[in-house]
């Protein structure tokens, strides 16, 4: 930041020019952008002032006591938020794991969970929450075009599929990183797009896919199916016949396709 000093001091990095700036990591003072960058790049600094870092009485100024008031509001924040979320005070019993194969089979899907220990059992984010009645879905999303994965968390059920595909591969609605990654679906055209959900408990030489319909909502694309820790859907486009061998048409695809069979080795 620009400072007002009561003295002329000299830049601590070309010790030629009039410093203009002072760093608020490390202190040292600047006389231009090239001259902080420089300092920067010299001593690692990464610019941004240690809010626990010791200041002497006699250097406290009402700039130091402001910047601490909002430092504790931030933690204070943050302390709330963790107070209130559902996921950090989940219960990881086999109670609470109970209750979410429960509610999972009143929606006709069969949930089922691996021991303790296993990453997907650990890394599972659902939750049902008792007050709304409905489920919030960790989601893995793989696209396997661009061998890109992206994990969702707290997905509403009533959310359609459309709607959580849009923030990557909508062409108006998508993330500008996301959409530049997975620039080969947000150029296709939308009917172009498959939904697919592998269907569990089958041989490894014999797997087949669901193609689940985009227009519907994540539960509805859920019922009648059976489901290990929570959902993972390939999204593939139809036009790649090099990429995939279709055997099928219809209710069930089969497909055997290295890009995806890599997940599952």
């Amino acid at each position: 930041m620009a400072l007002c000093l009561p003295c002329w001091v000299v830049c601590e990095t070309c010790s030629e020019e009039e410093a203009k700036y002072r760093c608020p990591r490390c202190m040292k003072y600047s006389c231009s952008l090239l001259c902080v960058k420089k300092h920067k790049l010299a001593l690692s600094c990464n610019g941004i002032r240690d809010k626990t870092s010791f200041i002497s009485v006699n250097e406290f100024t009402d700039l130091n006591l402001l910047s601490d008031y909002r430092f504790l509001e931030d933690v204070g924040r943050t302390a709330d938020a963790a107070a209130r979320d559902l996921f950090v005070h989940r219960p990881t019993t086999n109670k609470f794991i109970n209750y979410l194969r429960n509610r999972a089979r009143r929606h006709n899907i069969n949930l089922k969970t691996l021991p303790i220990g296993f990453t997907k059992r650990r890394e599972n984010s659902t939750i049902f929450n008792k007050k709304e009645q409905k489920f919030y879905w960790h989601l893995k999303l793989v696209f396997p075009h661009c061998h890109a994965e992206y994990t969702l968390k707290r997905v509403p059920e009533d959310k359609t599929l459309t709607d959580i595909l849009k923030p990557y591969i909508d062409p108006v609605e998508s993330d500008p990183v996301d959409c530049q990654r997975l620039k080969i679906y947000t150029m296709s055209p939308q009917s172009d797009v498959q939904i697919l959900m592998k269907i569990e408990n089958r041989k490894q030489n014999s797997i087949r896919y669901n193609e689940l319909d985009a227009s519907r909502s994540l539960l509805e694309n859920l019922k009648n199916k059976v489901i290990i820790e929570y959902p993972t859907l390939f999204v593939v486009l139809k036009k790649l016949k090099n990429d995939m061998v279709v055997l099928g048409q219809g209710k069930h695809i089969f497909i055997y396709c290295y890009s995806i069979l890599r997940y599952f080795s």
